[in-house]
């Protein structure tokens, strides 16, 4: 009894193992990794905007399309529009507030691409506030990186989303269609097999 005992507490870790060894770990690469943001304003044209510090990790298995352990860190002081004025009032109580909020994130625990392709269901935090926001997502490839000396394997990553700023609080201009509620996302980035 022991011995069928012992044997099914090996075998049961030996399949943990190997469950856990199929999880690739990635990392975001921080130079090719780009979040942008458009925002109607006043129905004349739309702003482009960008956040230049972003850090993160995510799981994936191949074999099984699951992805999961998704953390993106957003630096919201790195906001930019290209107009210093804008991008100060961004950042204050009205929009961002930097100073209260330095950092908004993004999580998702396990995604079952197989059964949403191509969508990656979240949480994004901002101004404190969580909502569920839902990625459209396409793995555009994963392979060995053509350039440098070592040749890790990268996967690339293009996806877009959209959510109203005013859920999280954010209202300034939205009654008068000065600024839009509609926050539509730009994502395109390469992470590195770990």
């Amino acid at each position: 009894m022991k011995t069928n005992k012992a044997l099914i507490i090996i075998v049961s870790m030996f399949f943990t193992q190997l469950v856990v060894a199929s999880d690739d770990n990635y990392v975001i690469d921080e130079s090719h990794f780009s979040l942008g943001f458009l925002v109607e304003h006043a129905g004349y044209a739309k702003t482009l905007g960008m956040f230049k510090k972003v850090s993160g990790s995510f799981s994936y298995d191949k074999d099984k399309n699951i992805l999961s352990n998704v953390e993106i860190i957003i630096d919201t002081s790195s906001v930019f529009t290209n107009h210093e004025k804008r991008d100060a009032h961004l950042k204050s109580p009205d929009f961002l507030d930097v100073k209260s909020f330095p950092i908004m994130t993004f999580k998702a625990a396990n995604n079952d691409l197989n059964k949403n392709p191509n969508k990656v269901s979240g949480e994004l935090t901002l101004l404190g506030i969580s909502k569920k926001i839902i990625l459209n997502a396409v793995i555009n490839k994963i392979e060995k990186y053509p350039f440098g000396f070592t040749k890790p394997i990268v996967m690339g990553v293009s996806a877009t989303a959209s959510f109203n700023r005013s859920d999280f609080g954010m209202n300034y201009a939205v009654k008068k269609d000065l600024v839009g509620d509609q926050i539509d996302l730009i994502i395109e980035f390469e992470a590195i097999k770990q």
